[in-house]
C-alpha cells in the first residue's frame, strides 16, 4: 500500500476544489423533488462544474457516461442518470467528483424525495452518523482499523447491514488512490497508521437488509441483492497535526 502524502499547497488546492464541489452538490440536492428526472440533475451538475473552471471526475472514468451518480432506493452507488423520474417517498444518493487544478475531490449525500417513511429516515440518520464517526476516528497517529471497526460496530448495533464489497479510498491527482477505507474489519485487514498530509474519502454505505450487492445490467451501478434500500454519504477529508479537516464543505 503506497499512500501519497500531500503538501500544504496541494491540500490548499483540494480545499478550494472541495468548497466548489460542496456548493454544487448543495444546489443539485435542492433540485430533488417528485417528478424530476435524474438526467436533469446530471445536466445541472455538469454545467455548474464546467462553469467553476473544473472538470467532472466521473465522466469517462472507466467508461462512465455521466458527471453525477444518481442511485435510487435499492441502488447503492454508480447508477447512471436517465429519464427515470423521482417519486414521492424515494431516496436518491447523489455522488459527485470534481477535477480542479489537477486534483480530485469527491463527496456524496442521500436526499429524501418529499416525505419518506420512518425506517428510511433512520437509515439515512444512521449512515450520516456512520460518516461522522469515521471522520472522528481519522486522527493522526491512529489506525485505519479504528475507523473500520467503529463504523461497523455502530451500523450493526442499529440493526442495519454494512455494504462490504465497496469502500472509501484515498484521493488526489488520481480519483482513487491508496488506502482503501473499509467499513468493516476482516481477518486479513491491511492496516496503516494515519498520518498528517493524508487525504482520503470515508464513505459508509448502509443497507436495510444484508448489505450484499450485485452489479446492475449496465455494468456500472451496484444494487442490493435483496432489493433492500441503501444509503450513502461521503466527504473528502485531510489529516492535520491538530486532527481532521473536511475539504468538501
Amino acid at each position: 500500500m503506497a499512500i501519497i502524502i500531500k503538501t500544504k499547497d496541494e491540500i490548499a488546492v483540494m480545499r478550494e476544489g472541495g468548497k466548489i464541489l460542496a456548493r454544487i452538490l448543495k444546489k443539485v440536492s435542492k433540485m430533488v423533488k417528485p417528478g424530476i428526472a435524474t438526467s436533469e440533475l446530471n445536466r445541472v451538475a455538469e454545467a455548474l462544474i464546467l462553469k467553476s473552471g473544473g472538470r467532472c471526475s466521473f465522466l469517462g472514468y472507466q467508461g462512465y457516461p455521466a458527471c453525477l451518480c444518481t442511485s435510487i432506493n435499492e441502488e447503492i452507488v454508480h447508477a447512471i442518470p436517465s429519464d427515470r423520474v423521482l417519486n414521492e417517498g424515494d431516496i436518491v444518493s447523489l455522488d459527485i467528483g470534481i477535477l480542479y487544478k489537477g486534483f480530485h475531490t469527491d463527496m456524496a449525500v442521500t436526499v429524501p424525495v418529499g416525505r419518506v417513511g420512518s425506517e428510511v429516515k433512520k437509515l439515512m440518520k444512521v449512515t450520516q452518523k456512520a460518516l461522522k464517526i469515521s471522520i472522528e476516528k481519522s486522527k493522526p497517529g491512529g489506525k485505519f482499523s479504528d475507523i473500520s471497526r467503529a463504523v461497523q460496530n455502530y451500523i450493526e448495533s442499529q440493526g442495519f447491514g454494512v455494504v462490504k464489497d465497496l469502500c472509501g479510498h484515498g484521493i488526489g491527482r488520481k480519483l482513487h488512490e491508496d488506502p482503501e477505507i473499509l467499513n468493516y474489519i476482516e481477518n486479513n485487514f491491511e492496516d496503516s497508521i494515519i498520518e498528517e498530509g493524508m487525504v482520503f474519502c470515508p464513505e459508509p454505505m448502509v443497507s436495510v437488509g444484508s448489505g450484499k450487492i450485485k452489479q446492475s445490467k449496465d455494468g456500472f451501478g451496484y444494487k442490493t441483492v435483496d432489493d433492500s434500500w441503501a444509503c450513502h454519504f461521503e466527504h473528502t477529508i485531510t489529516i492535520t497535526k491538530r486532527g481532521v479537516k473536511i475539504l468538501t464543505k
